[in-house]
């Protein structure tokens, strides 16, 4: 027997566990089904639904928790649906409001010493590399694998690059590397299979902080190229700028 892939109007709809419940929009990653798994989750959270504990999406997906003794899973699943056939993936953005982050990053060199290699795969130079990086405003496609961890994309269709065969033993916290369209940027010095292309002072997750994840589902990214002498300058600051992050929007 063969199951039809899921769509954004006719999800594959699975129970996990005991109490909760998954919603997956595409078994690939398209800029279509992201879309909608963070407009899906913000019409969710925008709403009072008895019984619903908590939400969270993946790159194609929107998972729900909820307490079955409040609510049992059929009724549960009917009233979501209900949801998802008014929600459209232009009313993406965090229930909290959209936000637009310019982060300071500096690219190639030291910081960066696989630039060269990712470019040529994406067939372009370093610098024409950087400059379109620098032009693309990527977004937050998930959250993942590490506290407050973004997946940033999508990349045009050329930065469709595969990861590397091996992995790099350690990139450092603030580290930027690519692969298949994507960006990570690494809250923690962490092994990876990515190509490490460049590197901020962003910090993803601040413990300290009355809001520790810095970066949310849905928020967009501008990487703003600086100098290497201007990222030593931002890690020297001890102000709470955060790396010389600007935000708009939002709260």
């Amino acid at each position: 027997m063969t199951v039809d892939a899921p769509s954004l109007h006719d999800p594959l709809i699975r129970p996990i566990g005991l109490t909760g419940v998954l919603f997956t929009f595409s078994d690939v990653l398209t800029d279509d089904a992201n879309h909608m798994a963070l407009a899906f989750r913000a019409q969710i959270e925008s709403q009072a639904i008895a019984g619903v504990i908590e939400t969270s999406t993946s790159l194609t997906s929107t998972y729900v928790s909820y307490d079955p003794c409040a609510v049992g899973l059929n009724p549960l699943i009917a009233r979501l649906k209900d949801l998802l056939s008014q929600t459209k993936p232009s009313s993406l953005g965090s229930p909290m409001g959209r936000r637009l982050w310019r982060i300071p990053t500096v690219f190639g060199g030291d910081a960066g010493p696989q630039l060269a290699e990712a470019a040529a795969m994406a067939g372009l130079s370093p610098k024409q590399a950087i400059d379109e990086i620098a032009a693309t405003t990527v977004r937050v496609l998930t959250i993942g694998f590490a506290p407050g961890q973004p997946y940033l994309g999508p990349l045009p269709q050329n930065w469709n690059v595969p990861r590397q065969s091996g992995l790099t033993a350690q990139v450092p916290a603030g580290a930027i590397a690519v692969a298949i369209r994507q960006m990570v940027l690494f809250n923690a010095a962490s092994p990876t299979g990515w190509r490490l292309i460049g590197q901020t002072a962003f910090r993803v997750f601040r413990p300290e902080a009355t809001d520790p994840f810095s970066l949310r589902p849905g928020d967009e990214v501008q990487l703003v190229p600086v100098s290497q002498r201007e990222m030593s300058a931002l890690r020297a600051r001890q102000d709470g700028s955060n790396g010389g992050a600007s935000c708009e929007g939002g709260s």
